[in-house]
């Protein structure tokens, strides 16, 4: 067993056969913990680098038949209304998740657990066939995999070692000198752009992008040869305007090799909030699909052929 295969982070979900994040069939990663708050954040479960107490009602047994869980909890952090469905509450909570052990329905969850590299990369290893045949591998996902950087850099260390392909997803809020270690283990990778206006990219993620935009940069000079692709998720009232993807299209003219894509605004993520007693940010904000065609089309058009 090497060094790194010991290292340890904490990770809140390992999803196998995915096919949307890097070439073939990979396994995703997904590392809790992220230095920004995106209001239209699809996996809140993700932001906290601890582990959090999520509640599901709807597969609650209710008091009268259960109640396990307020008796496993030594803090008083459970109450039982009159429906009988028990509330966290938070203030109380000491996240000693004992309460969660106890549910027999899994109404209560925790949302991140501690593994090591070697016991992440074995799981993924258990697809290498599916690997081998799509030119498919791991992705590290998050979460801002670059939070956790000594497991990150672990697990593509090991990765490699193991001629396991490597892709990574990041925002690119990071020291540089992560990212650039990162960058020497990745066979590809996924980097967020926002916007360009930095007061607005600091109202909508609580961060203004100076540091991502240096990073990006940074890449781009100093790792020609990687398989790089800019994202930008379409965000009502934040960058659904021509003129913002035209800026961000514009500022990625001089390496006509990077692929550039927009990713849809969706509301998967709002359950994710109630499981967490948390408001979700964006409200009842959506997204037509005719504008993200259009802005498709734009993005498409002002791209060097």
């Amino acid at each position: 067993m090497t060094a790194d295969s010991k290292i340890k982070g904490l990770v809140f979900n390992i999803q196998r056969y995915s096919v949307h994040d890097g070439a073939g069939i990979r396994t995703n990663v997904f590392l809790k913990g992220c230095p920004l708050r995106c209001r239209w954040c699809s996996n809140p479960e993700s932001q906290e680098a601890r582990p959090e107490l999520a509640r599901n009602e709807q597969r609650c047994l209710g008091a009268e038949n259960c109640a396990y869980c307020s008796q496993a909890c030594l803090h008083g952090a459970l109450a039982l209304p009159e429906r009988g469905i028990p509330v966290v509450l938070r203030e109380k909570c000491r996240r000693c998740m004992g309460c969660a052990e106890r549910c027999p329905a899994q109404a209560l969850l925790v949302y991140g657990q501690t593994r090591s590299v070697q016991e992440v990369l074995d799981l993924v290893e258990q697809d290498g066939l599916f690997y081998a045949r799509s030119g498919g591998g791991l992705t590290l996902s998050g979460g801002e995999p670059l939070l956790q950087a000594e497991f990150t850099l672990a697990l593509l260390r090991e990765a490699r070692a193991r001629h396991i392909r490597a892709a990574m997803e990041t925002c690119g809020h990071a020291p540089w000198k992560l990212c650039r270690e990162a960058c020497a283990l990745l066979d590809e990778l996924f980097f967020d752009i926002k916007t360009l206006d930095p007061a607005q990219h600091k109202e909508a993620t609580g961060a203004d992008n100076k540091r991502i935009l240096a990073n990006l940069r940074g890449i781009l000079e100093h790792f020609p040869k990687l398989r790089l692709c800019v994202r930008t998720p379409v965000i009502p009232g934040l960058n659904d305007r021509p003129e913002s993807i035209r800026a961000i299209v514009n500022w990625l003219r001089p390496w006509p090799q990077v692929s550039y894509e927009l990713l849809p605004y969706h509301r998967l993520g709002a359950q994710k909030y109630r499981f967490l007693d948390r408001p979700y940010p964006l409200g009842e904000s959506s997204l037509s699909q005719e504008r993200l065609d259009e802005l498709t089309r734009l993005a498409a058009q002002e791209r060097p052929h």
